[in-house]
């Protein structure tokens, strides 16, 4: 009988930076930003010239997501009015780059929960969104840091990108092309965020994931198994990041607004929310899983209205916490990590046969579903 190969998830890996930002300190920075604005273009408000800002609350942002912290690389730089974005010292071509260093601490951490050393690994996918450099791939800088004789490379599906990670390195499994993939999200999204935008300069924090999808044949005993995995993507300008020399970005225009993250939020919830949840449901029933069944989510972690009610669409009922875990009031928005964070943190009290859903949902739009059950 010919040998079916089973990919699952062998082990998890995280990284949190050490510095965080509370809603209090973000609105105590960002208010007084406004205030400096608005005093400096008196003038020109007055005659209409000028828009005057708005300042920001700890109301607001919690009301609007949910979020109450997040972690960043630069914490003085981004809360400082003059600047209001992320500084460290630029690093050399020959030194490890900070995207690399985090994606590789969270690798590390993977393996080691696996019991795997480098020499077992076949490759690295670096799934992100918030690529540091075109290129070389990120991944292959990875890759040579970790010591891993194989193959690596880049992709980018916004915050889908760790759910099209899995996927593609479970395509791999069940190929036979690869028996271990490593599948990496460092997600520096301070770099992107314009800080200076009252609707959305609370939304991202900084991280870095590890997933280790394998071949079922040598995972540990403990594991989780991947009953199914489904991607799906719809065009849409209602979440952008134009970054980049490509869109004729000058001295004078680079990291202005337009160059930065932007999104119609309102248009986003509405348009997602029943897109995910009806993309869970059918895919649940192709695969012959009771929906209303599964023991746990872990959703993207971008908004907790958008979580609240994907996870009541499918559940049923409202979800609980247990049900529906939440890393979004201390980590932000974490890109593609989000999911992946929830899953790391809030999967080992499962129980043998329990089944549960990793899902992630993005600009594109994007969306991913992997399906897991617990092994061991």
């Amino acid at each position: 009988m010919e040998y079916t190969h089973c990919p699952v998830i062998s082990a998890t890996g995280l990284f949190t930076p050490a510095e965080s930002i509370s809603n209090e300190e973000l609105v105590e920075s960002f208010n007084r930003y406004v205030e400096e604005f608005n005093a400096a273009n008196a003038a020109a408000i007055a005659a209409g010239e000028v828009e005057e800002l708005q300042p920001s609350s700890v109301g607001f942002i919690e009301k609007a997501s949910g979020i109450k912290s997040r972690h960043v690389m630069a914490k003085a730089a981004v809360l400082d009015t003059a600047t209001m974005a992320p500084r460290w010292d630029e690093r050399g071509d020959d030194e490890l780059s900070i995207m690399a260093e985090i994606g590789v601490k969270a690798a590390r951490e993977a393996l080691e929960r696996a019991g795997r050393k480098p020499e077992d690994v076949d490759a690295v996918l670096c799934a992100a969104s918030n690529m540091q450099r075109p290129y070389p791939a990120m991944a292959i800088e990875i890759q040579q840091a970790l010591g891993i004789d194989g193959f690596g490379f880049d992709m980018n599906v916004a915050c889908s990108s760790a759910t099209f990670g899995i996927q593609t390195a479970a395509d791999y499994i069940r190929a036979g092309n690869a028996r271990s993939v490593l599948v990496v999200s460092p997600e520096i999204t301070s770099g992107h965020l314009n800080w200076r935008d009252r609707d959305s300069h609370f939304i991202f924090g900084d991280v870095a994931t590890a997933v280790l999808v394998e071949d079922s044949a040598m995972a540990p005993a403990e594991h989780w198994e991947i009953l199914g995995t489904r991607l799906k993507t719809v065009f849409s300008n209602n979440i952008r990041n134009n970054f980049g020399f490509l869109n004729r970005a000058t001295p004078e225009t680079e990291g202005t607004a337009d160059k930065l993250f932007v999104q119609e939020g309102r248009k986003v919830f509405k348009e997602v929310v029943p897109m995910v949840a009806q993309m869970i449901v059918d895919e649940a029933e192709r695969l012959d899983i009771d929906a209303q069944g599964l023991r746990r989510l872990w959703l993207h972690q971008a908004n907790a209205g958008m979580n609240r009610l994907i996870a009541q669409r499918v559940l049923g009922h409202e979800a609980s916490e247990d049900e529906s875990p939440t890393v979004l009031d201390t980590y932000g928005n974490t890109s593609s990590a989000g999911s992946i964070i929830a899953f790391h943190k809030h999967s080992e009290d499962l129980a043998a046969g329990d089944k549960g859903l990793i899902c992630s949902f993005g600009a594109g739009y994007s969306a991913g579903t992997v399906f897991v059950e617990k092994v061991g």
